[in-house]
């Protein structure tokens, strides 16, 4: 709990066995929840997870955005935090960012991958990816996101309702971000952290993602306003219908 909101930390996880163990053992106190999505594991990273306190939700189908989009509706928290289960995004992060959505009256933060603890440095053809990537979303969107392909958000979870992310692949972290720093109605932020060293191997495959994502970016392009247009509005729900939702779920708070 951080200042009457409940925090559901939701992460996905396809055979991250003893990375999940090392970022729970992490996990800050005011975490309420953590969500761990086994997205078709053949290890114990499952069974991890329970034994150290994890609720975990089984998603059969592969995929980064349709393990995240599973994880989100089971999360039950007012603010929701992701991270990768190999340790790449540090728990400690969360409270600082925790404090500056808060403190700042923000919706969503992500935040840029700054500098690694260890020293150890990114491989070359990882950094030149992100660069073109980034890039490329700063020219399409004209928004200034150095890290576009992160993985670690800190949001509100009627956030979700409000821009309606659909992406399964490794895309939905850019179309998350590209929804949200465009809403007219959402406050945004990106926020430097630490990164930590990954446990294990590492699931991206460079060039089909790298390209995917690229491709990505050029179709939303031409599809945002028409995705704007179709949002449906959810109205909000009256006060006696709020009184009987879940005692969990603090009001949503409205931004100009």
């Amino acid at each position: 709990m951080y200042r009457s909101n409940r925090i559901s930390v939701v992460i996905p996880c396809h055979n991250e066995e003893e990375g999940i163990r090392a970022v729970l053992a992490q996990m800050p106190a005011m975490v309420d929840e953590v969500v761990v999505v086994d997205n078709a594991s053949t290890d114990r990273t499952a069974a991890v997870a329970r034994e150290l306190g994890a609720r975990v939700v089984y998603e059969g189908r592969k995929g980064y955005g349709r393990a995240y989009k599973t994880g989100f509706a089971s999360a039950r928290g007012d603010i929701i935090v992701t991270m990768d289960g190999d340790g790449t995004y540090p728990p400690d992060s969360i409270p600082l960012l925790l404090y500056v959505l808060v403190e700042e009256k923000l919706d969503f933060i992500t935040a840029r991958r700054w500098y690694s603890r260890s020293g150890q440095a990114k491989s070359p053809i990882r950094l030149l990816g992100n660069a073109i990537l980034s890039g490329a979303m700063m020219c399409l969107f004209f928004k200034f996101i150095i890290d576009s392909q992160s993985g670690m958000w800190v949001f509100r979870r009627d956030v979700l309702r409000k821009i309606g992310p659909r992406s399964d692949s490794m895309a939905l972290s850019e179309e998350l971000k590209i929804l949200a720093f465009t809403h007219r109605g959402l406050r945004c932020l990106e926020m430097p952290i630490y990164y930590g060293e990954r446990i294990g191997t590492s699931k991206l495959n460079i060039w089909r993602d790298g390209f995917g994502n690229l491709f990505f970016l050029v179709r939303m392009r031409l599809v945002l306003g028409r995705r704007r247009r179709a949002a449906v509005v959810m109205p909000l729900p009256r006060p006696d219908e709020a009184a009987a939702d879940l005692p969990m779920r603090a009001p949503a708070q409205r931004t100009s």
